[in-house]
């Protein structure tokens, strides 16, 4: 298996860990490639997850068909959103989608490693693009994922532009990607710094179902969803040593980041209703 820089496990993940091994045990890991990623697994997500979801893909066309892409991407990383964009991600390339970021509740990790998920770092993003594959960021971090639904659909800050260095490392283009649908599944009005001490996470939201129905509280809502891939952000007129231009690299974020917020408003209007 590959070398992967991962990240320090915390003891509640290592605890939330032991809860899940039952489950584990009971899928059994058939094959996975290099990575740790289980087609067996993706091929019986898939089918689940069509049966929750009322989806519209386009733009598919500014896809490369074999070489590898950075998918830029709003959807909130390493929940339950972020599988489903991979899932449709994968259907819309026909090619594994892989994701990176950072998997904070603990019994996550273990099970977003299978169905592609990567430990974010730029060493880790670099080795995926070198080796051609399509990878999902999310440069909002932490601020989007955490954010309230009142500001649902706004983009935070791309941060420090790491995801443009190295894509001008590795002369991998850019497809931005605006997901319409994901901040409607959890609608998040608060959240409960208590349990997220407990449990290590970085925020464990309040939402109308959660956790007035308990569990069940944490089944995503049926939203519709809107997936547009726009067109790429062609970075072969610049050399490795590009990546270096501060400036470049933030205009070039800048850039990434106004493309999908301005798709996102489009999306809206074109999807409509939330839900059905």
């Amino acid at each position: 298996m590959a070398q992967l820089i991962e990240f320090p496990i915390k003891a509640a993940t290592r605890a939330g860990n032991a809860l899940v091994q039952p489950l584990r045990s009971a899928w059994p890991v058939h094959s996975v490639d290099d990575y740790g990623r289980d087609p067996h697994l993706i091929s019986a997500l898939a089918p689940l997850a069509k049966l929750r979801w009322d989806v519209t893909v386009g733009g598919e066309q500014h896809l490369p068909v074999r070489t590898g892409a950075l998918l830029v991407c709003n959807t909130r990383r390493f929940s339950l959103s972020t599988v489903y964009a991979a899932l449709a991600l994968s259907e819309a390339t026909g090619r594994p989608v892989r994701f990176v970021g950072r998997p904070d509740i603990a019994p996550v990790g273990p099970f977003m490693r299978r169905i592609g998920g990567m430990p974010a770092n730029q060493a880790n993003l670099k080795r995926l693009l070198e080796s051609d594959e399509q990878v999902m960021v999310f440069p909002e971090g932490a601020k989007g994922f955490g954010k309230p639904y009142s500001e649902r659909y706004q983009l935070q800050r791309f941060g420090r532009g790491g995801f443009v260095e190295v894509a001008l490392e590795t002369g991998t283009p850019i497809v931005p990607v605006a997901v319409v649908g994901s901040e409607e599944i959890y609608p998040k009005l608060g959240q409960s710094d208590a349990a997220a001490k407990l449990l290590g996470a970085p925020y464990v939201p309040i939402t109308p179902t959660f956790p007035l129905l308990g569990p069940l509280g944490l089944l995503p809502l049926p939203s519709r969803w809107r997936i547009e891939f726009l067109e790429p952000v062609d970075l072969s007129e610049y050399g490795p040593g590009a990546s270096e231009d501060r400036s470049l690299v933030l205009d070039i974020s800048e850039q990434v980041r106004g493309s999908i917020q301005e798709a996102l408003y489009d999306g809206l209007l074109k999807r409509g209703p939330a839900f059905l």
